[in-house]
């Protein structure tokens, strides 16, 4: 007999199926509860409802698991190139070397945007966040290729679209930051890989012959594949939901770019450099700055230290610390910021508070550095952080659009008033 879980409502006995995952994942499944009793749950932040079931990424906090459709994210980010990861995710396996061939043939083609998408660019101010932009310019895409706005439409035109946004998206991310410069726009070189031709477009000009460095090239893949999935967090469940009411795949991935922007989700390796620009400002102290982290009375808190999913340590940033000081020695970069994280990561490696409290520096501190190491502005880090993130988008709504999941339609708690009549203006 399958396991069931038991709950007593108004006396009477209900009995609920129990889901085991392929990880030994368990779950109520409680998807027929307020047909069969009248009641829903309440679980504010979805912090222990399983929204769906996926076959995508497994992320264990408490042993610090990360896993691509079963394959360990540190043998991903040691051996794989950003665009096989992304093939991975989005068709459930690692592609041959002829898929991976015609996968990468195909982005190519698709890297430029239509012309009068530079017209966009002219009408946003200088000093307009990229991330809004980013966002304007994705859902923008729509309106360029109507036949997409079909979601359920044939797989060949489905492949198309997705293809089309690996393609552009890293585009319309490097014009926004040109365009906050005031500088030309550099048009794709497709000879190049995926992520040279980004940093191409990023910092290249029109008159200077492009250089840089393959230990950069290697260490913002490696960001990109850490970064290409993490199960169901708020922008990937916000992609789910607007994709599940038959949206197209462009403004659903602009929702999720939305999503991300918040402070409470992607902004975080941007408020790592922000608190080293503080400290920095107040003379560099870092002992006095770490005293002020240690007070429970004092309101400052390090950034980029500790994550609310990894009890233990972040995988992702063991891998990433590696390529970070490869990058911080090859380009022998003197800047106080880095010195100031420098000594912060070292206290918190060896200072028994932290060690205590598993406030290990996590994957927004590391990519913070990096990105400031390689000349990305601050405003920029969360555009990095999509590019990254958009692989493991596309192949959640793949998965969800695939298996028919219905309209996300969550249920609430009313607290308001209850019913009350009319009063006219003159009578209040």
């Amino acid at each position: 007999m399958s396991e069931v879980a038991k709950i007593e409502l108004d006396g009477k006995v209900y009995e609920l199926p129990i889901i085991v995952g392929t990880e030994n994942e368990k779950a109520i499944d409680i998807s027929k509860l307020r047909d069969v009793t009248g009641y829903v749950t309440l679980d504010t932040g979805y912090k222990n409802t399983g929204a769906t079931t996926s076959s995508i990424t497994f992320l264990d906090g408490e042993e610090g698991i990360l896993h691509y459709r079963g394959y360990p994210i540190e043998q991903l980010a040691e051996k794989a190139t950003f665009l096989e990861v992304s093939y991975l995710l989005i068709y459930g396996a690692l592609p041959t070397t002829k898929q991976l061939e015609e996968f990468e043939n195909s982005i190519k083609k698709h890297t430029l945007v239509h012309e009068d998408m530079k017209r966009f660019f002219e009408a946003y101010p200088a000093k307009a966040h990229p991330m809004g932009v980013l966002s304007s310019m994705i859902s923008s895409l729509s309106t360029f290729y109507p036949e997409s706005l079909d979601p359920n439409r044939s797989a060949d035109m489905k492949n198309l679209t997705v293809h089309r946004l690996i393609a552009k998206l890293p585009t319309l991310a490097a014009w926004s930051f040109k365009n906050s410069l005031s500088h030309p726009f550099m048009y794709p070189k497709n000879e190049y890989g995926y992520v040279k031709n980004f940093l191409y477009m990023m910092f290249g000009m029109p008159t200077e012959e492009f250089h840089v460095d393959p230990v950069v090239i290697s260490a913002l893949n490696t960001l990109l594949i850490l970064h290409a999935d993490h199960e169901q967090n708020c922008s990937t469940s916000t992609v789910r939901i607007v994709g599940s009411s038959n949206a197209n795949l462009y403004s659903t991935i602009s929702a999720g770019i939305s999503a991300l922007w918040g402070p409470l989700h992607g902004g975080a390796n941007q408020e790592v450099i922000e608190m080293l620009e503080q400290i920095q400002a107040d003379g560099g102290n870092v002992d006095k700055w770490v005293a002020k982290a240690k007070d429970k009375e004092d309101p400052f808190r390090l950034m980029g230290f500790g994550h609310r999913v990894y009890k233990n340590f972040d995988p992702r940033a063991t891998i990433i610390k590696k390529a970070c000081d490869e990058v911080l020695i090859k380009l022998g970069i003197n800047d106080p910021l880095l010195d100031i994280a420098k000594k912060l990561e070292k206290v918190a490696l060896e200072d028994e508070y932290f060690k205590a409290r598993n406030l290990y520096p996590n994957v927004d501190f590391y990519s913070g550095i990096i990105y400031k190491a390689l000349g990305i502005p601050t405003d920029m880090f969360t555009v990095m952080f999509a590019l990254g993130r958009l692989p493991g988008w596309i192949a959640q709504w793949k998965e969800m659009t695939e298996n028919k999941e219905p309209i996300g339609r969550p249920r609430q708690i009313y607290t308001g008033f209850t019913k009350r009549d009319y009063i006219n203006i003159e009578e209040r």
